[in-house]
């Protein structure tokens, strides 16, 4: 999302250093083209009306507001062109829109009847989320519904960040702790796989009849080669499920493949 939408991503949009500088630069930019030009153009005036020798011929006008036009105009464009090019002005517009869609995106979201967000919507719903958080940090729901669309989009540094801060917040919140450890197990770090066990653990020994919680715990213990521990969980997992169910024959060959590690 940074590279389509910009800083505007990762820092506190709109008011941050970056943002001040990107719009401070190029006016500074207007501001110093036009007078140089202003100055150079009034020299030549000014040469032009020193004195000249008795003999010497008077011709032409008296140069006027005209001559300063072209210049200044110029120096407006060139500037308005440099700014659109290097002034962000293009990730701020984005962001502005963004930022405007985020309650009809959330709305959709939040209604299974709508139609589903496309990746393009859900990129600009997870910047707009993010944006609210930024005047809304002690949001648990907020930071949950990011943490989702992270997981969406398959942002591991927005989902994982997401969901810390919720579980932060509210430890004692099912969903941030089930999320923070989904998250931690799908890390490419070995020590947030071995947090998100922990986690995942800890919720195990609350509610022993929680199947996704179980399925949760018995991947990330098959995946950190616990196997053991794995086995055990898919068995808690078959008590639970009913005789019919399509699930069972794939925990059961979990069963077996850990089984024979």
């Amino acid at each position: 999302m940074v590279a389509r939408y910009g800083n505007f991503v990762t820092y506190d949009p709109p008011l941050t250093p970056l943002t001040v500088l990107l719009w401070v630069l190029p006016l500074a930019a207007i501001v110093a083209g036009g007078w140089i030009i202003v100055a150079r153009t009034r020299r030549r005036v000014r040469l032009r009306r020193e004195p000249l020798p008795a003999d010497t011929p008077v011709c032409g006008a008296r140069a006027g507001w005209g001559v300063y036009v072209p210049g200044v105009v110029m120096a407006l464009v060139v500037a308005a062109i440099s700014y659109s090019q290097t002034g962000s002005y293009p990730q701020v517009r984005a962001w502005q829109q963004a930022t405007a869609q985020t309650p009809g995106l959330l709305a959709r979201a939040l209604d299974p009847q709508a139609q589903p967000l496309n990746e393009e919507e859900m990129a600009r719903l997870a910047l707009g989320l993010r944006t609210r958080l930024q005047n809304d940090a002690g949001n648990v729901e907020g930071w949950l519904m990011l943490g989702r669309t992270g997981m969406v989009l398959g942002n591991a540094g927005t989902a994982t960040g997401a969901y810390a801060n919720a579980y932060h917040l509210d430890p004692k919140n099912r969903d941030a702790a089930l999320g923070y450890a989904e998250a931690l197990t799908r890390s490419s770090d070995p020590e947030d796989n071995r947090r998100g066990g922990e986690l995942l653990r800890q919720l195990v020994s609350r509610d022993h009849t929680d199947i996704r919680v179980l399925s949760l715990y018995a991947f990330s213990a098959f995946e950190q080669q616990r196997f053991g521990e794995a086995v055990a969980a898919w068995e808690m997992m078959l008590k639970l499920l009913p005789a019919g169910d399509a699930r069972r024959a794939v925990i059961e060959r979990s069963i077996r493949l850990a089984q024979e590690k």
